[in-house]
């Protein structure tokens, strides 16, 4: 067994690949229209696709159970950079009491993507 991705369904496959690409760095593997996979393991969707696989329109965006996880050098860069788009926060950058500054956002579709200091520069 091996771990590959992690898929997201997205209502708007431009808006989203545009998003990854600008926001947070991620470049497109490949490109199947309805199915994109990006650098770093993440897979992209179109909703009208997954609700076909997994046979019902029940798709409850958003929601708040699970996130994106990234690690970066320079937070605050990272944090700086993210003022130059519309960003809709889960929360500011804030420091966990071990000592991690993390930021929490949403991507189009309201999936949770959270950006922390790397571990060694804490």
């Amino acid at each position: 067994m091996k771990y590959t991705s992690t898929l997201l369904a997205v209502t708007d496959m431009e808006k989203s690949k545009q998003f990854y690409h600008d926001v947070l760095g991620l470049d497109i593997v490949a490109d199947f229209d309805a199915n994109v996979t990006l650098t770093g393991g993440v897979v992209l969707q179109t909703m009208d696709t997954w609700k076909s696989f997994i046979r019902t329109d029940k798709v409850i965006l958003p929601n708040n159970a699970g996130e994106l996880y990234f690690e970066e050098d320079n937070i605050d860069t990272f944090c700086n950079h993210l003022k130059s788009f519309e960003i809709s926060y889960v929360h500011e950058l804030f420091e966990h009491r071990w000592g991690q500054r993390v930021i929490r956002f949403y991507d189009p579709d309201k999936h949770i993507i959270e950006v922390g200091e790397t571990l060694g520069a804490v």
